[in-house]
């Protein structure tokens, strides 16, 4: 029967809805500034068959990957109600350690098997490891905190607290860790009874059938705007600043074939899996990758299970975008990420070049840090991604100090910050003229200064520190970013990818890259 277009926006707004809402008691009940602040997680919806029907508008990186963890503790469990799994192993549907997805089935009352499935994954501030907020500079991913297959940690509504006492044993900030999680599970909780009131209100026939219809619509969507490109095949590359370890270019190769409405992204001829931590996994291609499509589309479509119907992505095994055991990961998710964006999008110029933008700053600009705090007599960690300057285009010059791309999260306010953790933030301004130029210039980058009142152990996980992203059509290259350690009188260089430890008094400046120019200046 054909969908009514009416009933089916109603429902495409109710599912959407009830992600958000789960993404609001999230960050109203975390512990952490990395969930409640900067609001690093993302909620989801997904059918009896594991597909996802509904997104909130969360981060993309997460939303893209997040549907192999959900098969996985699907193949791992019988869900009974009240039952609510946990994992983070990027080897079984996770990205890297901190972030952790909790997934559970929804029971209409009377069944045996879920209905529908509901699932959340926040990125937590400390998962233990070698280094304080869990994103090293590791050579193996036993180094990089407690790896978590899915495992129950809700069995009918009781809490497995053992397995919990296991899990927080093996953190730096145990009080904060437990709380995030419960935050998790009441998310969990709210997704399940906001269902069970749409089955309640509707009946389960119509609701599973405008599930069904809309991921028939996205990936009719989908569909029409790839064949509106040109047949053809075409190749980009672009690369990693190095990997932390050994220092050479990563390299990262997309070729995109369109052929009618369907394409093919092959990242064959990319770097074999590397000894640093930026190796990623297929579901963070693939999420990338989806998320590049799905820019392609001008209409403002539902995210479900339809857009990637038309995609077939090709990485192959032991390449850095489908690394395997004993991979570190912790950089995969948010650099190598990035990276697959930049090279996609690159592609996708040579076959539109007046629709795509140039590269926006390319890197997340981790940083992590922890150590006592003095003041409050007690442990910290603390994690933090920062804001660059994203592409020009056609049309416009690129937006200045804004989260792009993979990452859709907040800063920390700074009153935040320093109510809770034992720094200052000595400046935070716009990094003029970081922007390259072009007949639209690149965004500007950030400059975020901290003090340290107190000796931490930091490490930053970033990239575009050696080259500038790249230009469209004649237009320049975004700035390089830049790190630097100010150290009482001396001002020591830092490179992208580093750990070492500060003073009390000892300032580091980040400034991240600007964004690349479109068009020949003029």
């Amino acid at each position: 029967m054909k969908p009514d277009p009416i009933e089916l926006e109603l429902f495409r707004h109710l599912l959407v809805s009830i992600a958000e809402e789960m993404g609001a008691v999230l960050r109203k009940t975390s512990y952490s500034a990395n969930i409640k602040e900067r609001r690093d997680y993302s909620c989801a919806v997904y059918d009896a068959s594991g597909e996802t029907v509904a997104m909130g508008d969360h981060m993309p990186v997460h939303l893209g990957a997040m549907p192999l963890s959900v098969w996985h503790a699907m193949q791992a469990f019988d869900f009974a109600p009240g039952d609510v799994a946990i994992l983070n192993d990027p080897f079984r549907g996770g990205t890297h350690l901190p972030d952790i997805t909790a997934v559970s089935g929804v029971f209409l009352k009377g069944t045996r098997k879920p209905a529908f499935y509901v699932a959340n994954r926040a990125h937590h501030a400390d998962v233990g490891g070698m280094s304080p907020g869990s994103m090293p500079l590791a050579r193996e991913i036993y180094q990089e905190g407690i790896r978590i297959p899915p495992i129950l940690l809700v069995r009918g509504g009781q809490f497995d607290r053992e397995l919990l006492g296991l899990i927080l044993a093996n953190v730096r900030t145990p009080e904060e860790r437990e709380g995030d999680l419960l935050a998790q599970c009441m998310a969990i909780r709210r997704g399940e009874q906001r269902l069970l009131d749409l089955v309640a209100k509707y009946g389960m026939a119509k609701v599973r059938r405008n599930m069904t219809a809309l991921k028939d619509y996205s990936e009719r969507m989908m569909r029409s705007a790839i064949r509106r490109l040109p047949r053809g095949e075409y190749r980009f590359e672009d690369s990693l600043d190095n990997d932390g370890i050994v220092d050479r270019p990563v390299k990262i190769v997309a070729t995109v074939t369109i052929h009618g409405n369907r394409a093919t992204i092959d990242f064959t001829g990319s770097s074999e899996q590397v000894e640093g931590s930026v190796n990623a996994n297929y579901a963070v291609a693939v999420s990338a990758t989806t998320y590049v499509f799905r820019c392609l589309v001008r209409e403002d479509i539902p995210y479900t299970a339809g857009v990637i119907r038309p995609l077939e992505v090709i990485a192959p095994l032991g390449s850095v975008v489908n690394a395997q055991p004993p991979a570190a990961m912790a950089a995969g998710n948010v650099e190598t990420s990035q990276r697959i964006t930049d090279v996609v999008l690159g592609a996708l110029s040579k076959a539109v070049p007046r629709l795509i933008p140039a590269a926006s700053y390319g890197t997340m600009n981790n940083i992590t840090f922890g150590g006592m705090d003095h003041f409050r007599h007690r442990a910290f960690a603390y994690y933090e991604t920062i804001a660059g300057g994203m592409g020009a285009s056609e049309v416009a010059d690129g937006p200045s100090a804004t989260h792009a791309h993979m990452t859709n999260s907040w800063n920390t306010p700074v009153e935040a910050f320093e109510h809770q953790y034992p720094l200052r933030i000595r400046g935070y301004r716009i990094r003029s003229g970081s922007g390259g130029a072009g007949h639209h210039r690149g965004g500007d980058g950030i400059i975020r200064e901290f003090e340290f009142l107190t000796p931490a152990d930091v490490t930053i996980l970033a990239d575009r520190r050696l080259r500038g992203p790249y230009g469209l059509l004649g237009g320049e290259s975004g700035a390089p970013g830049k790190n630097t350690l100010l150290k009482g009188k001396r001002t020591i260089a830092i490179p992208g990818k580093a750990r070492f430890e500060v003073d009390a008094g000892d300032v580091l400046r980040i400034e991240s890259p600007g964004g690349g120019g479109y068009g020949k200046p003029g």
